[in-house]
C-alpha cells in the first residue's frame, strides 16, 4: 500500500508550453526575415527592384498584419487558443511557401509562360524588355504572398499571448512570454546563416519553400501537447493550483465567491484608456523592431558593400542576435520588482519598460560611430534590438494585467493592429527617403547620401520608447484592472 504525500511535487508542464509557443515564434520571424535576406541580391537583380520597391512590399505587409490583427485576435478569443494557433501557423505556412512561385507567376503573365520551372521562369523573364512590367508584376505577386503570410502570422502572438495567460500567473507573464518572444531573435540568428546559403545553393525560391515547411512540422506537436492547463494530464494539482493562484486569490478576498469573469465585446474594448495605452505603445515602438529586422541587411549591403551572402555579413548579424538575446532579463525584471520590492505587477512592469527604454538612445550613435567600424551599428543595434524585445515582453504582459483572460486576444490584436500602422509608416518612410537621399546625395548631419537616410531613421527609433513609455504612464499612472 503506497501512501499519498501531503504535499504533492509540483509539476512544470507550462514550460513545456513555453516551448512550444518558441518555436513556434522562432518559425514566425524566420519565414517574415525570407524576403530581408534574399531581396538586395538575389530577388531584385531578377525583377529591377529598387529599395522604394521593396519599402512598398514591406509597408503594405505592415498594414495587411495590422488589419489582419484585428480579425485574429477576436478569431483566437472565438476559437480559443489551440484551433486558433493551428490556422494561424497553417495559413501562414502557405504564405510562406507561395513566395517562392512568384517568379513563375510573373513568367506567365509577361512572357506567356506558365508551365516552367524556376530556372525557367528565370530565363522567360530574361527575354522580357519591359523591365516596368517586370517590376509591377513581380511587386504585385509578391504583395500578394505577403497578405497570406501577414493574415496567418497575426494569429501568433493573441495566440502565444492567450496560452500564456492561461498557462502562468500574472508574476511570471512576463519571463515566460520574454521566453517565447525570444524566438524572434533566435529566427533573425538562424535566419542570415540559413536562408542565404539555401539561395545560394538552390536557388531564392527553395529558401521560402523549406523555411516554410517548418510550420507544417510545429502543427504535429501543438496538437498532441496542448490541452487547457485544467485539462492536462500532465498537470498536476499542485501546478494547477500554481497557475491559478491569483483567481485563488481574488476568490479568498471577496469572502470565497467565484466571480464570473467579465465578457468585453469588441466595440466596449476601445472605451477603456488601457486599450489605449497598450496600442499607443505598440504603435511607438513595433516599427523600430521591424525596421531593424528588414533593413539590417540592406544597412550592410548600402553603406559597407557586404552583401547578405557575405561571411562578414552573415557573421555581424549573428552577432547582432546573440546579443539580442539578452531580453531574457526583460522577463525577469518585474519578477524581481514584484517578489523583493513589493510592486504590484503592473509597477513593477512599468518601472521596467521605463529602464528599457533608455537603452535604444543608442542608436543616436549609430551612425556616427558606423564611420570607424560597422561593428559600432551593429552592436548598437543589437543592443536596442534587446531593449525592444524585453519592452515588448512587458507590454505584451501588461494586457493580462488589466484585463480578464477572455479578452486577451482581442486587446492584443487591437495593440498589434497599432503597431502595424506604425510600422507601415516607417517601413514606406524608409525606402522613399532611401531612394531619396540617393538621387539627391543629401545632406544631413554632416552625413551624406544614404548614410543620410540611416541617420535620420536611426535618431526617430531612438527616442520613440521614451514617448511611447510616458504617453502609457500619463493614460494609466496606477494598477487599475478591469473588472466591470
Amino acid at each position: 500500500m503506497t501512501l499519498k504525500t501531503i504535499s504533492e511535487k509540483m509539476t512544470n508542464y507550462r514550460w513545456a508550453i513555453t516551448s512550444l509557443l518558441f518555436f513556434a515564434t522562432t518559425i514566425n520571424y524566420l519565414d517574415r526575415q525570407v524576403l530581408s535576406l534574399t531581396w538586395k541580391d538575389f530577388i531584385a537583380p531578377e525583377f529591377h527592384w529598387t529599395n522604394n520597391d521593396y519599402g512598398n512590399i514591406t509597408a503594405l505587409f505592415s498594414i495587411f498584419y495590422a488589419v489582419s490583427l484585428l480579425v485574429a485576435g477576436r478569431l483566437v478569443d472565438r476559437l480559443d487558443t489551440k484551433k486558433g494557433f493551428l490556422w494561424a501557423i497553417g495559413v501562414w505556412s502557405v504564405g510562406a511557401v507561395l513566395h517562392a512561385f512568384s517568379g513563375i507567376a510573373t513568367s506567365g503573365i509577361v512572357a506567356g509562360k506558365w508551365l516552367v520551372g524556376f530556372e525557367g521562369a528565370k530565363h522567360a523573364i530574361g527575354t522580357v524588355g519591359d523591365a516596368g512590367l517586370i517590376v509591377s508584376v513581380s511587386v504585385t505577386f509578391f504583395i500578394i504572398a505577403r497578405f497570406v503570410l501577414a493574415l496567418g502570422e497575426a494569429g501568433n502572438f493573441p495566440a502565444a499571448i492567450k496560452a500564456t495567460a492561461e498557462y502562468f500567473p500574472k508574476k511570471d507573464r512576463a519571463f515566460s512570454t520574454s521566453i517565447f518572444n525570444a524566438g524572434a531573435t533566435v529566427g533573425a540568428l538562424v535566419a542570415p546563416i540559413s536562408v542565404p546559403v539555401i539561395a545560394v545553393h538552390f536557388g531564392w525560391e527553395m529558401a521560402f519553400i523549406i523555411i516554410g515547411a517548418l510550420g507544417f512540422i510545429w502543427m504535429g506537436f501543438w496538437v498532441f501537447m496542448y490541452k487547457k492547463p485544467h485539462q492536462h494530464h500532465k498537470v498536476n494539482k499542485a501546478e494547477l493550483d500554481y497557475i491559478n493562484q491569483d483567481s485563488i486569490a481574488e476568490t479568498a478576498a471577496n469572502n470565497n465567491i467565484e466571480k464570473e469573469e467579465l465578457k468585453i465585446s469588441f466595440i466596449n474594448s476601445f472605451k477603456y484608456k488601457q486599450t489605449w495605452a497598450f496600442a499607443f505603445g505598440k504603435f511607438m515602438t513595433d516599427g523600430v523592431w521591424w525596421f531593424y529586422l528588414f533593413w539590417t541587411p540592406a544597412y550592410l549591403s548600402d553603406v559597407y558593400g557586404l552583401t547578405s551572402d557575405s561571411t562578414m555579413a552573415q557573421v555581424l548579424l549573428f552577432v547582432l542576435y546573440v546579443i539580442t538575446l539578452l531580453s531574457i532579463i526583460g522577463g525577469w525584471l518585474p519578477t524581481y520588482f514584484v517578489d523583493k520590492k513589493g510592486m504590484n505587477p503592473y509597477a513593477g512592469r512599468m518601472r521596467s519598460m521605463l529602464i528599457f527604454a533608455f537603452f535604444p538612445l543608442l542608436a543616436l550613435l549609430a551612425q556616427p560611430l558606423g564611420l570607424y567600424s560597422y561593428w559600432f551599428p551593429v552592436i548598437i543595434i543589437g543592443i536596442a534590438g534587446a531593449a525592444h524585445q524585453a519592452w515588448s515582453a512587458n507590454i505584451f504582459s501588461s494586457i493580462g494585467d488589466m484585463f480578464p483572460k477572455s479578452a486577451i486576444a482581442t486587446i492584443t490584436g487591437i495593440g498589434g493592429m497599432a503597431g502595424g500602422v506604425g510600422s507601415f509608416l516607417i517601413n514606406k518612410g524608409s525606402g522613399l527617403l532611401f531612394d531619396y537621399s540617393l538621387t539627391t546625395n543629401m545632406k544631413f548631419f554632416g552625413f551624406e547620401g544614404i548614410k543620410s537616410g540611416y541617420f535620420i531613421i536611426f535618431s526617430i527609433c531612438a527616442v520613440a520608447y521614451l514617448i511611447g513609455w510616458v504617453v502609457m504612464k500619463s493614460l494609466v499612472p496606477v494598477y487599475k484592472p478591469i473588472i466591470e
